[in-house]
């Protein structure tokens, strides 16, 4: 399995717009964060973990050149705004994406996007099969990888995680239950979101991914949905554990 970090930065993105401090105009190209998402490449198959606005800009810099599933955590415009650029893989695949996520993201596309689901349509939309997945069962995607939902708080909204094979992904939670802690043990890798270093009403901090991170005990953690407030990548990276990583967009692993 390989996962590239399309990108790692918050609702804003990082430089934030009209923002001058030290991490907005660093020189660095690990401080330039597009919107939270990822790709997960396993057995030919290509999926994808949420379609932000910078959906199009993240596939044309890795070359992507077809998508099988896109697993939706929730219903914020960071995680689903690039959804009218699926269309290209439409035409090219000759066939409506796959979409999971839990219902209430499903409602939410299904209000936003209305034009995208309605019955008679104008020719050259993007066409979507929608799929409502629920924590107490496992599914399958792109004809037989399996996905592993987990259900986790972003402050009062129900969001989801996802976890496949050795590999497990959760951005924008803030709690994450005793029984849904339990679906990461034994993960290798996983990535898990900490805005900042302080403490944020609902997102993690660095102080408290940390401390799931300690309880999960991957061999390898990845931070992600950082904030221009966490500091400079090179400065923050000194102060990690050793199996702990603050991911940059571009970033690829493989597990």
């Amino acid at each position: 399995m390989k996962v590239t970090f399309l990108g790692t930065g918050t609702s804003q993105g990082v430089p934030v717009i009209a923002c001058g401090c030290r991490v907005c105009t660093s020189g660095d190209s690990r401080d330039k964060r597009l919107r939270t998402s990822a790709l997960v490449e396993i057995g030919g198959k290509n999926i994808l973990i949420d379609m932000g606005p910078d959906f199009r800009e993240q596939m044309l810099r890795t070359r992507t050149m077809h998508l099988d599933a896109i697993l939706i955590t929730h219903h914020h415009r960071d995680h689903v705004a690039g959804i009218d650029d699926i269309r290209s893989f439409n035409y090219v695949q000759r066939k409506p994406m796959d979409i999971y996520s839990g219902p209430i993201t499903l409602d939410v596309l299904q209000r936003d996007y209305h034009y995208i689901f309605e019955k008679h349509q104008f020719s050259g939309l993007p066409e979507a099969n929608l799929f409502a997945v629920s924590k107490e069962h496992p599914f399958v995607v792109a004809g037989g990888i399996e996905v592993t939902p987990i259900a986790v708080m972003h402050k009062d909204l129900p969001i989801f995680g996802y976890r496949i094979g050795d590999f497990s992904y959760i951005t924008d939670a803030n709690f994450i239950s005793y029984e849904e802690m339990k679906k990461l043990h034994g993960t290798k890798a996983l990535v898990i979101n900490a805005l900042r270093k302080e403490k944020h009403f609902s997102h993690y901090c660095l102080p408290e991914a940390l401390e799931v991170i300690r309880q999960v005990n991957p061999e390898k953690a990845f931070i992600t949905h950082i904030s221009h407030s966490m500091g400079l990548h090179a400065e923050v990276s000194k102060e990690l554990p050793d199996n702990v990583l603050l991911a940059y967009d571009g970033l690829t692993i493989e597990i």
